[in-house]
């Protein structure tokens, strides 16, 4: 027998093809299998009144299956982003099931004023999954506010914030006694203080942290400010609750101080970033032609806001009581980090590096850890824009 006929021989492309198939088929018949289990765990969860998240038993599978993917030869990594990616499904599934809900929960009716904005319409659904009955004012609607608010367990004010205060001194007064009136504007000292003026009402001031388009509620996070009625307050944060959002309690002022970071000075860095872009002569297609990862997040993060309203981001900034204490900052921190690159004094630079770092303290060890899933992934994203040119 001729060495030749011992050699080993590939299989043909197509035939390697078709098992990956077949073994994707099987993959996908155990995901299945797998959201199966899933919902019998919502079921659970919802009739024991269980948080779908479980933060501490998602580090536990994302540890076990990255190591038991090592031991069989495969990377951590890559192991771990894809049971980040399930996790996320099956929290999603699970919030699909209602299993944040209670199962007792007594139905209210709700009154969204600007219910067929974005984020009105967002609400209008929280409220509905919940099991409560919402009605509609808005501009293109027959219902009006005032008798919207008449006649309704709860008034929401979801409305641009250059006209809230406006339309809650116009509503306030028709809000019963026993009802509670509430505003979602991303400024709170302004509206909370029109709502205890205009309304004999509860009051409570809401900030959704998060845009109306985001794919599920599990895990984002509302703000909370009181204003009058702790039984109403209590009631609005169990449903903001039991829809899995995370609830922050604070007084007005201490939320417009954060969000002058949160927000203002965030967002003025990103105008500001995205300003010098347009002007240094270099085209965006060019520098993601020598993208590295970083680079790359800044830049969707850079582009998504300006593709987003200048009405919206101008009145959140502008309407901040802070506004110019954070963009002094801002101004005279880009300053003295240009003065010490321009003087070449590597002393101060790390000076500064030092500085910031502290500040930061054990949060940097988390920015690790979830940035290399985030890298991960932008680097998927790389490849595809690649083979899309």
């Amino acid at each position: 027998m001729s060495s030749d006929s011992t050699h080993f021989q590939p299989r043909p492309l197509e035939v390697l093809r078709a098992m990956l198939d077949a073994l994707d088929r099987d993959m996908l018949q155990l995901f299945a299998r797998r959201m199966a289990v899933v919902g019998e765990i919502a079921v659970h969860k919802r009739e024991n009144r269980v948080a779908i998240r479980d933060l501490k038993r998602e580090r536990e599978v994302l540890s076990d299956r990255s190591t038991r993917g090592e031991q069989l030869g495969l990377p951590g990594g890559i192991v771990e982003s894809i049971f980040r990616q399930m996790l996320l499904a099956s929290r999603d599934h699970q919030a699909s099931l209602r299993a944040e809900v209670p199962l007792d929960i007594e139905p209210k009716s709700i009154a969204i004023i600007g219910g067929h904005g974005a984020m009105g319409s967002r609400l209008a659904q929280l409220f509905m999954d919940l099991g409560h009955v919402v009605m509609i004012s808005d501009l293109d609607t027959k219902l009006r506010p005032a008798e919207a608010a008449a006649i309704a367990d709860v008034v929401v004010i979801s409305v641009p914030i250059e006209v809230t205060e406006e339309v809650i001194r116009d509503v306030g007064p028709h809000v019963r006694p026993g009802a509670l009136l509430m505003d979602v504007t991303s400024v709170k000292s302004g509206p909370l203080d029109a709502m205890l003026e205009a309304s004999g009402a509860s009051v409570v001031g809401a900030h959704p942290m998060f845009g109306p388009g985001v794919h599920s509620l599990p895990g984002q996070r509302v703000v909370l400010c009181k204003g009058r009625g702790d039984e109403w307050y209590e009631w609005i944060r169990a449903m903001f609750a039991a829809r899995g959002l995370i609830v922050t309690e604070a007084s007005a002022e201490e939320h417009d101080r954060v969000m002058s970071v949160v927000q203002v000075l965030n967002h003025y860095q990103t105008q500001v970033l995205g300003l010098a872009l347009s002007r240094l002569g270099i085209p965006m297609e060019r520098t993601l032609a020598f993208t590295s990862p970083a680079y790359l997040l800044e830049s969707y993060v850079t582009a998504r806001h300006f593709a987003q309203s200048s009405k919206l981001y101008g009145a959140i900034e502008m309407r901040n009581p802070r506004l110019a204490e954070v963009t002094q900052v801002f101004q005279e921190a880009a300053q003295e980090i240009g003065d010490t690159l321009q003087a070449k004094d590597q002393d101060r630079f790390d000076a500064i590096f030092s500085e910031v770092t502290a500040f930061f303290g054990k949060f940097t060890e988390e920015a690790l850890e979830q940035s290399r899933f985030l890298v991960d992934r932008l680097l998927e994203l790389t490849a595809g824009r690649e083979a899309r040119r």
